[in-house]
């Protein structure tokens, strides 16, 4: 069943017209035909079932049928705070974080990022990134919509981080493991440096704002692949894994 997100409310008998990107995929890459059945959701909760009604050229219209009260929500709350890295990576880090349960991505700007906050460079990465945690949301099933939030430079991020929550920054140095921490909270932090990781005057100073270092081990992995390693490990440790 193909699932496609509708940034809109839905209720059972509504018609909706689908974006022309959505309907293009539909129409030309799974040849989707009139009366056949698709999966809508808008990352409020639930799923709706909904049947095509009108395909034509430029507009393809379906009609909700029916909500179903599906959660496959991850019981943790887990932020991914991952410096920005070069093209595919950063898409990469983001497409397997939502896809492994967190609720939130944090883009940050550290010393050896290649981005500066300047001009519209980022605001055209914030959509971009937006597109990748909807596409990778219709993939994976997710019902609800996991949030993108303002990229920050790592020292406005640091000043305004909760003592509510479970702080880690990864550090290829580290003594400590995961396996030597205990969940007390169901939030967690995770920050993850570009390439090149982050400098030792920032890690000090994410351990300064309560973050706690830990260690994936003796090899070294790439930014892309430490996030999401450490997200499925968490979920294995404490999720729904």
């Amino acid at each position: 069943m193909n699932r496609v997100f509708h940034d809109g409310p839905l209720k059972a008998g509504q018609l909706v017209s689908l974006t022309e990107s959505s309907a293009h995929h539909l129409r030309t890459v799974l040849r989707i035909k009139a009366g056949q059945e698709i999966v809508l959701f808008n990352g409020l909760g639930g799923e709706y079932l909904a049947r095509i009604h009108k395909l034509e050229k430029k507009l393809l219209t379906v009609e909700v049928l029916r909500h179903e009260d599906i959660d496959r929500e991850s019981s943790l709350n887990i932020t991914l705070v991952q410096g920005i890295s070069k093209g595919q990576r950063m898409d990469y880090s983001i497409q397997k974080a939502v896809e492994l349960g967190a609720n939130a991505i944090q883009p940050i700007i550290t010393e050896r990022c290649t981005i500066r906050q300047k001009g519209d460079r980022v605001e055209r990465k914030g959509v971009h990134w937006a597109g990748i945690i909807r596409s990778a949301s219709e993939q994976s099933g997710r019902t609800h919509l996991p949030q993108l939030l303002e990229t920050l430079p790592l020292r406005d991020y640091l000043k305004n981080t909760a003592n509510t929550v479970l702080k880690l920054v990864l550090d290829p140095l580290a003594q400590h493991h995961l396996g030597d921490l205990s969940l007390q909270h169901q939030q967690i932090d995770l920050l993850v440096g570009p390439e090149g990781g982050l400098t030792e005057h920032e890690k000090q100073a994410a351990c300064e704002a309560g973050f706690k270092s830990i260690s994936l081990g003796p090899r070294i992995l790439r930014t892309e692949t430490a996030g999401a390693a450490t997200i499925a490990a968490i979920q294995a440790l404490w999720g729904d894994f």
